[in-house]
């Protein structure tokens, strides 16, 4: 079995010995030139692939890479296609991750200067300009280092394809710790815009002829606006919908040739539907045919999986993942707090938000609720689920990755918030309640409902309720895959547990019921047993083994468990 590319970029690695694993993506380097626009700019959430697909437009462009284009082309789309700029250009590569943004907008200035020498430097070394490298180490700043570079360049009449991968990676850093940073960087006299308007002044002049640049988010595309509104956003094309990430052929042409080919026996229908739930569910135009997987995170699976035993990964998500996509939540707080909290109160508790999209932002006027659903999308936090009238949409969490991260930092937000303190471990309490001790998730759960209920301005609901009880129980993902509110038959238990595997000893169904003061108990109680018990009958929920069922009703006064497990 060949290698999965997980961690690896660089198309010339990957296709030089034919060791990797390749999903082909190579026919969209004929799309990008029959649309007839020079200077592009291509969004997307992070670990979809962007910058692998930035190496392949790479190596199909460069000059220098000719002898090789049959060695890396061959078996591709595009090497049994090719079109008249194969190996026309010289290539200048700006890549902007990994720059330092803890030590302040100094150190950040050093690291975006020393980014962009490092890029010429490059350049120099790879096409003759070697005599320059010891002037070009005296230069302290990214505009004078661009403009020297282009003095150079421009009398030797060099075509030149520009590439930029991740624009914003550090620019969204900043935002998430400091606005103030983010604008004197990004801002009118501040280096990235200088930077950026030498770069339109090189495509005036016809030295850079093309230019493709990938990102997360366009919040700093309006800051650059002014001196560098030259690119084409296509980001949300229907045509390029799926040019990063995976679409369901692919991903079961990657399972085919991998888990599928060593593990025979398994429910392979079973084992994509599982992938889907965990790691597919984006759009990003509201016409295109199909949703797209986490490139990344499906590599990850395949690459985790126990070959041996033929089962899943213990962990679903890579750790180095999970710390970056916690890091970006820090985006959360930008502009109006509150209000960000409410929309994701709103999310976790209907998987549903309405708003639109916007092409860029104006960081001159306040951060609106639009401007943070723009966001969010663009992180991959939420994507379309349908149109709704207008250029307005309504958005969904879009797979299990993503929901269980929300659960997370709800429960984090939620105890910040209400100076909550939890009875020990909250680990421990789950891990308990896996083995069958459903006391101390009791006790935990009826504590925090007694201080959030009673507080007035937090407006008591049984969704409330609900999503209060999930992000207490998303610390158990280690062991359990949580569905909130699955459809089974057209009825909707509230939350299932299924354990990760046959060694978890109980599986649990809540139903949660919430009882205002004037509601009939008795009633409630009488009705909720009643939509449990009819639960059980469903035949999906017979197979689940070891299963306990409880119908939990809240109130100001705490939470009863009512144990209806037959």
């Amino acid at each position: 079995m060949k290698k999965i590319i997980y961690g690896e970029s660089n198309f010339k690695k990957i296709k030089i010995n034919n060791d990797y694993f390749y999903i082909d993506k190579t026919q969209y380097i004929e799309k990008l030139e029959n649309i007839n626009e020079s200077f592009l700019i291509f969004l997307r959430p992070r670990r979809f692939g962007k910058s692998l697909f930035l190496s392949t437009l790479q190596y199909y462009y460069d000059e220098n890479a000719k002898d090789e284009f049959e060695a890396m082309f061959a078996d591709t789309y595009i090497g049994k296609h090719p079109t008249p700029l194969k190996n026309s250009y010289k290539i200048l590569f700006f890549e902007f991750s990994g720059i330092n943004i803890d030590a302040g907008v100094e150190e950040i200035y050093k690291g975006f200067t020393l980014n962009i020498k490092m890029a010429i430097s490059r350049y120099f070394n790879t096409y003759g300009y070697e005599k320059h490298l010891e002037e070009l180490k005296q230069i302290q700043s990214p505009t004078e280092a661009i403009k020297f570079f282009f003095t150079i360049v421009i009398v030797n009449n060099d075509k030149i394809y520009l590439l930029i991968d991740e624009y914003d990676q550090f620019a969204n850093a900043i935002l998430a710790y400091n606005m103030k940073d983010f604008l004197a960087i990004v801002g009118k006299g501040g280096f990235v815009r200088s930077f950026y308007e030498v770069l339109k002044t090189a495509t005036l002049s016809g030295t850079v002829q093309k230019m493709f640049i990938t990102g997360v988010t366009p919040i700093t595309l309006d800051s650059l606006s002014s001196g560098f509104n030259i690119v084409s956003n296509i980001s949300n094309e229907e045509a390029f919908n799926a040019m990063a990430g995976f679409t369901k052929q692919e991903v079961e042409y990657s399972l085919e040739n991998s888990i599928f080919q060593k593990c025979q026996d398994i429910d392979k229908k079973e084992l994509l539907s599982k992938i889907q739930k965990w790691y597919n569910g984006y759009l990003f135009n509201i016409e295109a045919n199909e949703r797209i997987y986490n490139a990344t995170l499906v590599n990850y699976f395949i690459s985790k999986y126990d070959y041996v035993r033929c089962t899943m990964p213990k962990k679903m998500l890579d750790s180095n993942v999970a710390s970056d996509y916690k890091a970006i939540m820090k985006l959360f707080n930008i502009g109006n707090s509150d209000r960000n909290y409410q929309i994701l109160e709103n999310l976790i508790e209907n998987n549903s938000i309405i708003g639109a999209i916007k092409d860029r932002y104006d960081l001159n006027q306040e951060f609106s609720r639009d401007d943070f659903i723009t966001l969010i999308y663009s992180m991959g936090f939420i994507t379309i689920k349908d149109e709704v009238f207008g250029e307005e949409y309504e958005f969904k969490i879009p797979n299990y990755v993503i929901k269980m991260l929300y659960f997370n930092y709800f429960a984090i937000e939620l105890k910040n918030r209400n100076n909550l303190t939890f009875r020990g471990d909250i680990k421990t309490q789950l891990r308990n309640l896996a083995f069958g001790d459903i006391g101390l998730f009791q006790e935990q759960l009826d504590e925090i409902i007694k201080i959030l209920s009673n507080r007035d301005h937090y407006g008591f609901t049984e969704k409330h309720f609900q999503s209060i009880t999930l992000a207490i129980l998303s610390y158990s993902t280690g062991f359990y895959f949580i569905d909130s509110q699955p459809e089974l038959n057209n009825k909707y238990p509230d939350i299932l547990l299924i354990g990760r595997d046959e060694k978890v000893p109980n599986n649990y169904l809540f139903e949660l019921k919430w009882k205002k003061e004037k509601d009939n108990y008795t009633y409630i109680k009488k009705e909720g047993i009643k939509q449990v018990k009819g639960y059980l009958e469903l035949d999906k929920v017979k197979v689940i083994p070891k299963l306990r069922s409880f119908l939990l009703i809240g109130s100001k006064d705490g939470v009863e468990f009512c144990d209806i497990s037959f």
